[in-house]
Parts: structure tokens; sequence; C-alpha cells
């Protein structure tokens, strides 16, 4: 998954997309437990997809309540 991809989601797509990539990582889990995983890296890809998610929501969340006190501080 590409970083321009995921910026271009809503908050809303991101959540979703964080639950699906954590459901993702523990079935890797799951097939690294039982030896059926053909490739170890998928697991490195996957849980630096959802920091990178983390780490936009976050962002995101920041700026909503920034541009809110900007409101409150003008109607004020």
């Amino acid at each position: 998954m590409k970083a321009t991809e995921i910026k271009e989601l809503s908050l809303e797509e991101l959540k979703k997309r964080l639950v699906d990539e954590k459901e993702n990582l523990a079935n890797l889990r799951f097939q690294k437990a039982t030896s059926q995983l053909e490739s170890p890296i998928k697991v490195r890809s996957v849980r630096r997809d959802i920091a990178r998610i983390k780490t936009l929501i976050r962002e995101k969340e920041l700026s909503q309540a920034a541009k809110q006190r900007n409101e409150e501080v003008k109607q004020s």
C-alpha cells in the first residue's frame, strides 16, 4: 500500500482500513505460527502499513481539533 493512497482516504475509511490491516496481521501471524507463511516480509510490511494509518488518523484528528479551536476563538 502506497503512502499517497493512504493520504487520500477520509478518516472513516482510514479507521476501516486499520481494522482490516489488523485482521490481516493476525492471519499472517497465525500462518507464521503454523509454518504456512510464504514470505515473512509480509508481516513487517503490514505492521508498517498499520503504523502509517495510525499516524495519518492522529494527524487528521489533530487538524480537526485545531480547526474547532480556531472557530471557537473567532466566535468569542
